[in-house]
């Protein structure tokens, strides 16, 4: 809902996230880089915090930086404590050691309070493997989907065999991309019992930007049957391809596109709407997740 990709209002974003807690959601996922604090601030005011499991995320690298990072999510969404606060796509033990300050750093919050737990998200199946190895690592978030986009070093299976491995080791894991970034979205059910149903995954990140697909998730994840009309709905939903700032023009994805609908301007892949058909192979060539539908 945040800047990146709908850009809400923060009174709309904020009346989301009040909608969706009513409706029994009290798992808020979100990143510094998702500039939504402010839109999870309103949407708490007077809500009883322990209620609440409240996450972010951030790429600090240095003592310093991860002191921002917290700082500036403890101000911005005026909370006493984060309770996860995690290090932003890792890849691997590599990064993970290039990041231990800051991990050092964030141990230390936990003793003082300001976070409860530590954790990671990552992209990448080693970013999962390599994390059993680490104590300090509490918590993992990584990509599950059944088609495995975004996923950067296999496929989905090969990532569920490290995070059941994970899940026994006394990780917790919850599970983020259901929707492979909206590329799946026509068959949203499907893929979020999917992931739903798996016995070693603990909670799930959708993303959600409007009533009707709160008030379909829910149903979903409660097991229940959802307005057969809203779902349709839902899947027919206009929507459009869109490219994170990140992207570093590769080029993959221009190549995979068999409509003519991207191409490389400035450094950067652009998309001519006109000719996409929201298909979503150019997804699964995009190592940086940079391609989603919104």
């Amino acid at each position: 809902m945040g800047p990146l990709q709908a850009n809400l209002s923060v009174g709309e974003g904020a009346g989301l996230i009040e909608y969706a807690m009513d409706k029994g959601i009290n798992f808020l996922d979100t990143a510094e880089l998702y500039d939504n604090y402010r839109y999870i601030k309103e949407a708490i005011k007077g809500r009883p915090r322990e209620d609440l499991i409240i996450v972010t995320k951030t790429y600090a690298f240095t003592a310093e930086l991860a002191d921002r990072s917290l700082r500036k999510a403890l101000k911005e969404m005026s909370l006493d404590y984060v309770d996860v606060f995690m290090l932003h796509e890792q890849e691997s033990e590599l990064t993970l050691r290039g990041h231990y300050e800051a991990i050092e750093y964030f141990l230390k919050a936990k003793e003082k309070g300001d976070i409860r737990h530590f954790g990671i998200s990552t992209h990448s199946i080693r970013g999962v493997s390599d994390s059993i190895k680490w104590n300090e690592i509490e918590i993992i978030h990584p990509i599950v989907n059944k088609s495995g986009l975004g996923i950067v070093d296999g496929g989905i299976q090969e990532m569920l065999d490290a995070v059941e491995k994970a899940y026994l080791a006394g990780k917790g894991i919850y599970a983020m991309k259901p929707l492979g970034g909206g590329n799946l979205i026509p068959q949203f059910r499907e893929c979020i019992e999917y992931v739903l149903e798996i016995p070693f995954i603990q909670s799930v990140a959708i993303g959600m930007q409007c009533r009707e697909e709160i008030d379909v998730n829910v149903a979903i994840a409660e097991g229940q049957s959802a307005d057969p009309e809203l779902e349709r709905v839902l899947s027919e939903r206009k929507r459009r391809l869109h490219i994170a700032k990140w992207c570093e023009g590769c080029g993959r994805c221009v190549e995979a596109c068999g409509q003519g609908a991207l191409f490389v301007d400035g450094g950067k892949v652009r998309v001519r709407h006109e000719k996409c058909t929201l298909c979503g192979y150019c997804a699964s060539k995009c190592s940086n997740f940079c391609i989603k539908v919104v």
